[in-house]
């Protein structure tokens, strides 16, 4: 029964994160704070390993559909910058959680950012529609965005989905649905890139891994099932599962902290 929790966690939130461009990192994250069962370090790498499944599955499944398009230039942009502050982002993590040995006010700090983002993206999102968005060109300047988005992502340990959709939509003018799509073209890459940065400092070897068996196939089963859906769907459907995803995600946030800090 315990193992087969984490299968339906990887399989769960990999199947929304296709569908809403949200990864997956952001509900797995919370989730396995909520269950305490490894440290911070630990459930790093099992979301990101879990959504990179999710990812690379995805844009399989996305390239065969020729109705969906992703904008592999400025979206790689994005992937780039976000490979490098995705970097910085680690290793802050790593200097605060190892070094500093603060892990109980890192979990309060990570959960309290990230309940704040969310209920920003969720407002923001839900009044889109009376805002102006814009359409970046400098590349200069999307690469900024990208180092941004991935530092946050990499330091909360989320894979960056909610934030990429968000400002995917408000930067570049793109709608849910497209935001979602390509969100998880810069999430491989980011992902990718955070495990590589693992495996060339601190290593996997002080971290359980062993759920990772469970967790992958969810991964990789909910991908092509989230891909396969999003086709199907409108904009409307995918920003209600977005909206519903989000509140969800901040109200286990919210637990969180006060369970972790009381």
């Amino acid at each position: 029964m315990f193992l087969f929790l984490y299968f339906v966690i990887g399989l769960s939130a990999s199947t929304i994160g296709a569908v809403a461009g949200l990864g997956g990192g952001v509900i797995i994250k919370p989730l396995l704070d909520l269950l305490a069962d490894y440290d911070l370090a630990t459930i790093g790498i099992l979301s990101a390993a879990t959504v990179l499944s999710m990812a690379a599955i995805s844009l399989i499944n996305f390239r065969k559909n020729k109705e969906i398009t992703i904008d592999k230039v400025t979206s790689s942009i994005v992937a780039a910058g976000s490979i490098i502050g995705g970097f910085a982002g680690k290793a802050m993590f790593n200097y605060i959680v190892i070094s500093l040995h603060i892990t109980t006010i890192t979990a309060i700090i990570q959960s309290a950012i990230l309940a704040g983002l969310l209920l920003f993206i969720y407002i923001y999102l839900k009044m889109k529609h009376n805002l102006k968005t814009f359409m970046l060109k400098n590349r200069t300047i999307i690469f900024g965005v990208g180092f941004s988005l991935g530092f946050l992502s990499a330091f909360l340990g989320i894979g960056g989905g909610p934030l990429n959709v968000a400002i995917l939509c408000l930067l570049f003018s793109m709608t849910i649905k497209e935001a979602g799509i390509n969100s998880i073209f810069i999430i491989f890459f980011s992902q990718l890139a955070a495990l590589l940065l693992v495996a060339f400092t601190t290593g996997y070897g002080n971290a359980d891994l062993s759920m990772l068996y469970f967790m992958i196939p969810g991964g990789i089963i909910g991908g092509m099932i989230g891909s396969n859906a999003v086709s199907k769907l409108n904009n409307m459907q995918v920003q209600k599962i977005f909206n519903v995803s989000i509140i969800m995600i901040i109200c286990i946030n919210l637990y969180n902290i006060v369970n972790t800090a009381f």
